[in-house]
């Protein structure tokens, strides 16, 4: 059974401060005996915003609820690559998308942010091969000035 998830566009569309101060205050009033629904609410809502250690605070309460409760497994896989994602951890976005691809390979939403991974990953690859690639130039550089400055003494 399918179910319909947003797409990774809805991430990049933060909730508004006071809808955000509502999710909070709700998961704050539960305190010690807070629900997994509203864990997992505030949790998205944390994942939808452009603050970092909030996204990074949203992807802890959706990995508490992924390790405590079985039954919600498979609802929090999206959102967990989804956060992972936004906060550049690939490896661990790809693995979260693909276990949902795993149980739902027909899954658009999944299959869009597997794209947007994939890409993200070939950019910062291509970028690492360049700045490699600069750092041997830079060496090789060195390396000859100082190989030809050894051959004159």
């Amino acid at each position: 059974m399918e179910s319909i998830l947003p797409d990774a566009a809805d991430a990049d569309s933060p909730l508004k401060s006071d809808e955000l101060q509502v999710l909070r205050a709700q998961y704050e009033k539960e305190g010690h005996y807070v629900g997994v629904q509203t864990k997992f609410n505030y949790a998205w809502g944390l994942i939808k915003s452009s603050s970092r250690n909030e996204q990074q605070e949203g992807v802890r309460l959706l990995s508490d609820i992924f390790r405590n409760s079985p039954e919600r497994r498979r609802e929090c896989l999206y959102y967990l690559a989804l956060g992972n994602y936004k906060l550049g951890n690939y490896a661990e976005a790809r693995r979260y998308n693909d276990l949902l691809l795993d149980h739902e390979p027909g899954n658009l939403q999944a299959s869009s942010l597997r794209g947007l991974i994939d890409d993200k990953v070939a950019k910062e690859g291509l970028m690492g091969v360049a700045i490699l690639s600069g750092v041997a130039i830079a060496a090789g550089v060195v390396g000859g000035m100082l190989f030809k400055g050894a051959r004159r003494r």
